[in-house]
């Protein structure tokens, strides 16, 4: 009977075979341990030289880091291991011998690791910040799904910014210019006119030229929009969200936290509704905690962000910014023209912005007078104007970015950590 590691525990006290890599090993005269991964996960397999084939003791005895095999014994529950179970092996097929695998269970330096970024996801720990990855994609699938949002596939190539930055990688589309996309917002409103609630999940590129443990260059974005939805509105669905991403992760994902040495006690914590401070009370925050290198109209850096979160405890929304440091789109506070309708979720232990987001400006002549002020060219957005000249009505969004969160759930200190293939700004291989 062939399984997978995962699979094991409906196979007590019966002989399996499962096709694995030996990711480790120590033996005696008598016994071997191999430490077996399948992609599924992580298992022990214990060879007795007594009870197997002097053959086979030797093949097991042999083998090196990261051979692919098959090995055939039985299931057994083991109380000692965190994953519950090991095998007894009484046989072990090679498929192909390893030599000379180059990232051993030594001490090795990051970019050592980084160049060998292809190996070294094998690892434990790569293995469970990939599978809590996973996990939270999966919940954001549900999430959306049963809250009635529709999936929408935005361009990467495009002809504008929705930010409206420089930073952007431009290309030639034929015989115009083009740019890979830093967001899939302004699409994803026009979804929404057609379809209420929206979602997208893709990739997004920011030419920004920033080493910090927070950015790459290409990452993962979740960017919903929502008909009908006010400012108020978008921050329940965020809170949500977030909650339901890590009640996922902690129930579904407990072996890799735990592998990762993550003290869960701190995303317990994370529940509805979060704490909001407005920029306002946020700066006078700072100055009282000593921040006197930031004025009202500059934007937050990572110092600023951790000491509010920290203060919290607790992911919280930092609202109404200033209209001047953030984009055109932005819909005005009702009472005050100086600052927007908008969220930063900062998360906390000092991971920053996961999410930004807020009400769209619906209103034709103000969304045309803000472009004007942006210096942006009014034909490149005339489809954006349309949506806002043809039953326009109310809306709201964010941008959940997923490594910065795959980061603060799995307790992992840097982004490049949290994607498979980190794209960074001197590197590109492999």
């Amino acid at each position: 009977m062939k399984t997978t590691i995962s699979e094991v525990s409906k196979y007590v006290g019966q002989e399996v075979t499962i096709g694995a890599w030996l990711a480790n090993k120590r033996s005696s005269g008598k016994i071997a341990f191999l430490q077996l991964r399948d992609g599924t996960g992580f298992m022990q397999g214990v060879v007795v030289k007594s009870e197997v084939e002097e053959a086979v003791f030797q093949t097991a005895k042999s083998l090196t880091q990261e051979s692919s095999v098959y090995v055939t014994g039985t299931i057994q529950e083991d109380n000692r291991s965190p994953f519950g179970f090991e095998m007894q092996v009484t046989k072990v097929e090679v498929i192909q011998a390893a030599i000379d695998y180059p990232i051993t269970p030594k001490e090795h330096g990051t970019e050592f690791l980084m160049d060998n970024r292809h190996l070294w996801l094998r690892s434990r720990r790569q293995h469970a910040v990939m599978k809590i990855r996973n996990e939270i994609v999966r919940a954001t699938y549900e999430f959306f799904n049963e809250n009635g949002f529709v999936k929408i596939d935005p361009p990467i190539l495009t002809g504008s910014s929705p930010e409206g930055t420089t930073e952007l990688f431009h290309t030639k589309y034929f015989d115009e210019d083009a740019y890979l996309s830093q967001s899939g917002q302004l699409y994803m409103e026009a979804a929404a006119m057609a379809l209420g609630k929206v979602f997208s999940f893709g990739p997004t590129f920011r030419a920004e030229k920033s080493k910090t443990r927070r950015h790459l260059i290409e990452f993962w974005m979740i960017e919903p929009e929502m008909a009908f939805y006010e400012f108020e509105d978008s921050l329940k669905v965020q809170e949500e969200y977030i909650t339901h991403i890590i009640q996922s992760v902690l129930k579904n994902c407990a072996l890799e936290l735990e592998r990762l040495g993550r003290d869960t006690a701190k995303l317990e914590k994370i529940s509805v509704p979060f704490p909001r401070v407005t920029y306002d009370e946020a700066i006078k925050f700072l100055h009282e905690q000593g921040f006197d290198d930031i004025e009202w109209g500059d934007d937050f850096g990572a110092p600023h962000e951790t000491a509010i979160a920290n203060h919290y405890d607790q992911a919280i929304f930092i609202t109404h910014y200033p209209t001047k440091i953030k984009p055109f789109y932005m819909q005005p506070a009702p009472d005050r023209d100086d600052v927007v309708l908008c969220a930063d979720m900062i998360a906390p232990e000092g991971y920053g912005e996961i999410i930004g987001g807020s009400e769209r400006i619906h209103d034709y002549e103000l969304m045309k007078q803000r472009i004007e002020q942006h210096q942006l060219p009014l034909d490149a957005y005339k489809w954006y104007l349309d949506l806002s000249k043809y039953g326009s009505v109310p809306h709201s969004g964010f941008g959940l970015g997923l490594e910065r969160t795959v980061a603060w759930i799995s307790g992992v200190e840097h982004v490049r950590e949290t994607i498979p293939f980190p794209r960074l700004l001197n590197r590109l291989y492999p």
